[in-house]
């Protein structure tokens, strides 16, 4: 009787170790994910408006080809997790949505289209594969009105043409002000 009962209280003591590092892994992921978003968005926006100060919303394009990748690495190095963008409608094909990202951009579509503010579209959850368990976040991004340069229905002769010279199966046109643009997506591995 007492082996079953001290066999009981190790099992209910490993079950709350378990769950409290689980807790504390998913608040540092919570904090990580969080950090490295607002870098991203930080250091991608102040990129952007650094070229088209430069060379207008055309050299905008190139610091999404070439610059926004390689902040990411950065980020992602920083912060030992992996973080990017995406879109139900992608410019770069490296960015497309994973199954779990297209169902978290469509929620968000649905959120937005009910009245809740773009700015509090964000999303997190644990998620289980074959590969193992991770910690996954998302973040809308809107679409302001300096994306309408290179993302809007209008687009000048010069920002197409370099936009296609880069790439030429963009899809990523036809946003208008308020929209959803994408998200910042973020995972990272649960480590047992």
């Amino acid at each position: 009787m007492l082996r079953s009962l001290a066999l009981i209280l190790a099992l209910l003591l490993t079950g709350m170790m378990s769950a409290r590092a689980e807790d504390s892994s998913q608040q540092a992921f919570d904090r990580d994910a969080q950090a490295a978003i607002k870098e991203l968005a930080t250091s991608l926006k102040s990129s952007l408006m650094a070229a088209m100060n430069d060379g207008g919303p055309a050299e905008a394009v190139s610091v999404c080809n070439l610059i926004a990748p390689s902040l990411a690495a950065e980020i992602s190095k920083k912060y030992g997790l992996e973080i990017g963008r995406t879109s139900l409608k992608v410019r770069n094909p490296a960015n497309e949505a994973d199954a779990w990202e297209t169902d978290v951009l469509q929620r968000f579509e649905t959120r937005l289209a009910s009245g809740e503010a773009i700015q509090k579209l964000t999303f997190k959850e644990k998620v289980d594969s074959e590969s193992g368990s991770q910690w996954r976040m998302m973040k809308a991004i809107p679409t302001d009105k300096v994306c309408l340069s290179c993302h809007g229905k209008k687009i000048a002769e010069p920002i197409q043409a370099r936009i296609e010279a880069h790439y030429p199966d963009d899809l990523a046109t036809g946003f208008k002000l308020g929209d959803i643009r994408g998200a910042f997506t973020v995972k990272r591995d649960i480590v047992d």
